[in-house]
């Protein structure tokens, strides 16, 4: 039988309905946002004749706006949570869950003090959709626009990108999935099988991340920016070049960096320091990384929220400094760690998902507790021995 990754890709977009009705939900939610904004700025114009209303006015705004984040955010996390959505599916719909969320957020920061007549006028609806489907995270009134959109650019990237779908699900179904589809089966499992397993996973867990990649920050964004004739395309800057940690998360996504930048670093740094700032940016990350997994696997298991948001920022001091020094040398221990990384996150990840699947049901499984850490039981050969390469007789 050829696997080639044709049910992987099935079976990952399945109930794919369900998964445009919230989309659905999450941009009407997004729509209704602006106007929303209007009468609150209609209202506003008369209420900053009163100093003591205006600040209730204020409050009130705030309070308006963490609401329809909140049902923006929390509507679709309860959805998934109540029933579980296929993997592609579900990564679909949160990552457009965060991505209106931010979009709104950013509209509200730079359009608040429009409402009291302070600055230029709201923008027009039209160009508030257009920031809506816009490759950008950042809101500003006028975006650099090319002359024309190139349609034949725009069929390149898409057909990019299904190809792009194709080969990771060709990945997934030949390389990973046969270590670890059966994981669960059998109660006991040594150690070695699971060591080498993870070593396999090495190589394709690295190509999905580089597919992942190319996938988004540039197939599918440059797609958008030129239907839209949106021209700042410096989605990401030359990241695989870099020594420093620090110089790999500004470069890596762009589009996100500006937004964390902008609308948490910013604000907390004069208050709490640069030190903490950096901290809250690299957490929330993190955790919005882990809540897409969470929904989109069906449990908890924060493997990639270590790696980012503790192993991430332990490496920034480190690099820092030693990453100036010799650049070449850690531009290879950066390498080093991305396969290694992709590698256990690839093999962690599934060991759990299966362990969930074939493991029999039992009264202390929960969302919050890894099932793999019982079943199977890992058991260590006491008679490990380690042979020479060169030994090998082919």
């Amino acid at each position: 039988m050829i696997n080639v990754g044709l049910s992987v890709i099935a079976y990952g977009f399945g109930d794919i309905r369900r998964g445009a009705l919230l989309w659905l939900f999450e941009f009407m939610i997004a729509i209704l946002f602006f106007p929303a904004l209007k009468l609150y700025a209609a209202v506003g114009k008369h209420v900053e004749k009163y100093p003591r209303a205006s600040q209730g006015f204020v409050i009130l705004g705030i309070s308006g706006l963490v609401f329809l984040e909140g049902a923006l955010i929390g509507v679709p996390i309860w959805n998934l949570s109540q029933k579980h959505l296929a993997l592609a599916s579900s990564v679909t719909v949160t990552c457009e869950m965060f991505r209106l969320a931010m979009k709104i957020h950013a509209v509200a920061v730079a359009c608040g003090p429009r409402c009291f007549g302070k600055g230029p006028p709201l923008p027009s609806f039209q160009h508030y959709v257009y920031f809506i489907f816009a490759p950008t995270l950042v809101y500003r009134d006028q975006y650099p626009r090319t002359k024309k959109t190139r349609w034949g650019v725009v069929l390149f990237h898409f057909i990019e990108v299904a190809a792009i779908i194709f080969y990771n699900s060709f990945l997934w179904e030949r390389f990973i999935l046969p270590y670890w589809s059966d994981y669960g089966k059998q109660s006991r499992v040594e150690a070695g099988t699971v060591v080498r397993g993870m070593f396999a996973c090495v190589l394709p867990g690295v190509l999905s991340f580089l597919c992942g990649f190319y996938c988004v920050l540039q197939a599918w964004l440059n797609a958008f920016a030129e239907i839209l004739r949106f021209g700042d395309r410096l989605f990401y800057e030359d990241w695989w070049t870099t020594s420093r940690f620090s110089r790999y998360y500004r470069a890596w996504n762009r589009v996100v960096y500006s937004w964390l930048r902008d609308h948490l670093y910013k604000p907390l740094a004069p208050r709490t320091g640069r030190a903490f700032s950096t901290f809250i940016v690299f957490f929330v990350s993190a955790l919005a990384h882990e809540v897409v997994l969470a929904l989109s696997f069906g449990f908890f298991y924060p493997v990639l929220m270590t790696e980012f948001g503790v192993l991430g920022v332990l490496m920034l001091p480190l690099t820092s400094t030693n990453g100036r020094r010799f650049p070449n040398v850690f531009n290879l221990f950066m390498w080093l760690s991305f396969f290694f990384g992709n590698g256990i996150l690839w093999s962690l990840y599934p060991m759990e998902y299966f362990a969930r699947k074939n493991c029999p049901p039992s009264e202390s499984d929960s969302f919050f507790i890894p099932k793999s850490w019982s079943c199977p039981e890992i058991i260590l050969k006491p008679n490990w021995t380690f042979q020479n390469p060169l030994d090998i007789v082919y």
